[in-house]
């Protein structure tokens, strides 16, 4: 109980901007004020938060406010794309110290991608100047499906010869670190709660736009992850019912009629991209995507039918899931989303009010990210940040 007293606090101090004084937090958190007091002294002796000047309006002496120690934990984050790895190292706060991005290796030999991303971490953390006995730990955002109990991927798209890859225990072996590994839109969806400001709490769905499309869920400021840890697989929600046959044996299926890879095929088909390519790589996929969207930004009509199209096609995925899980926001990110984003976000919102079914008792805010493109890897160590010190009912369990 007093654990998770602590972390309850923390989250409380962590999600006020400018801080809580010891009042200010028994009124929110419901302890005593002696209880506020122990458990703030424990945290500033952990220096993980900071007495942070004085505040006060009034009768009565000013009230002494605490905020997080950015400096008093870090975390790594890596973000496994089948285009693009992406490195950071994560303050306390949520801020990125120190960031790097590399194309993720070809060929299909896990092990030499474990070994390329060992060093890229090592590399990383020397040139952030953080003394390592502050890093919690790392994090690992993987594309689903994944085996959240032992850390594996199963079948990633896109990543051939990745089935049952072992990523946690491969990369803590290689880096020394212990290491959380999840998927890549649950990891997006922890980063909007972590540092995505407004956007990040409440009840909202984290609409990932990366080699596929996924959703992460949270649902009153708690990441829902699902029985297995794959809460959010939407690729077979139908949203053109005479579109394309899917491998699941439908028509229409969000994995086969809106991912990028479609749309590439699409540009293709329609003559506007060459077709020379066979655009089954990660890479490949992402630059024949950002040619479609340079020809849709030029102004070229096929392309922007072919992203127009899409947008209503996620927007009715979007619908399902919002009405679904009742929720207040839709908030898109990930890597291929900010070549999209214009298009979307003057799309989308009137499609989704349209299709709810609680118009009329609240709306539905569409927005981008307020973490940015890095959204997965910043997830991935605020999966470390969030296991750490995040209060969870976990916590209360007695082991027997």
């Amino acid at each position: 109980m007093g654990d998770f007293n602590l972390t309850v606090i923390l989250d409380a101090i962590r999600r006020s901007s400018g801080g809580l004084s010891r009042v200010e937090l028994a009124q929110i958190v419901g302890l005593s004020p002696q209880t506020i007091s122990n458990i703030s002294r424990r945290l500033l002796d952990q220096h993980l938060i900071v007495e942070a000047g004085k505040e006060g309006s009034g009768p009565g002496k000013p009230r002494t406010m605490l905020r997080l120690n950015p400096g008093g934990m870090y975390a790594i984050g890596v973000h496994l794309d089948p285009a693009v790895t992406t490195f950071v190292v994560l303050d306390l706060v949520g801020a990125v110290v120190q960031h790097s991005r590399i194309k993720t290796p070809g060929g299909n030999d896990p092990a030499a991608v474990m070994s390329t991303m060992a060093t890229e971490i090592e590399q990383l953390v020397a040139e952030s100047g953080v003394d390592t006995s502050r890093i919690a730990g790392l994090g690992l955002a993987a594309p689903g499906p994944i085996d959240l109990d032992n850390g594996t991927v199963v079948d990633p798209p896109l990543l051939p010869g990745w089935d049952r890859v072992e990523l946690r225990d491969a990369l803590a072996k290689a880096t020394g670190y212990s290491v959380l590994v999840d998927k890549d839109v649950t990891s997006a969806a922890v980063a909007e709660t972590w540092a995505g400001g407004p956007s990040g709490s409440g009840s909202f769905i984290f609409m990932y736009m990366g080699t596929g499309i996924g959703c992460g869920i949270v649902l009153n400021d708690e990441v829902v992850r699902g029985t297995s840890g794959n809460a959010g697989e939407i690729g077979h929600i139908v949203v053109d019912p005479d579109g394309p046959v899917c491998d699941c044996g439908l028509r229409g299926c969000v994995k086969s009629s809106a991912i990028p890879q479609v749309l590439v095929a699409e540009a293709v088909a329609a003559g506007i991209l060459d077709g020379s390519g066979k655009h089954t790589s990660g890479a490949e996929v992402q630059q024949s995507f950002s040619q479609l969207c340079d020809l849709a930004d030029a102004g070229d009509a096929k392309a922007l039918a072919i992203i127009d199209k899409s947008a209503v096609l996620v927007a009715r995925a979007v619908s399902v899931v919002t009405n679904t899980l009742d929720v207040e926001r839709v908030v898109f990110g990930g890597p291929f989303w900010s070549r999209i984003a214009d298009r979307y976000l003057e799309k989308i919102p009137a499609l989704v009010d349209t299709n709810s079914a609680a118009r009329l008792i609240h709306t539905i805010e569409v927005v981008g990210t307020g973490v940015g493109e890095d959204v997965g890897a910043v997830g991935a160590a605020c999966l470390v940040l969030e296991h750490t010190l995040a209060p969870r009912a976990q916590r209360l369990l007695l082991e027997v």
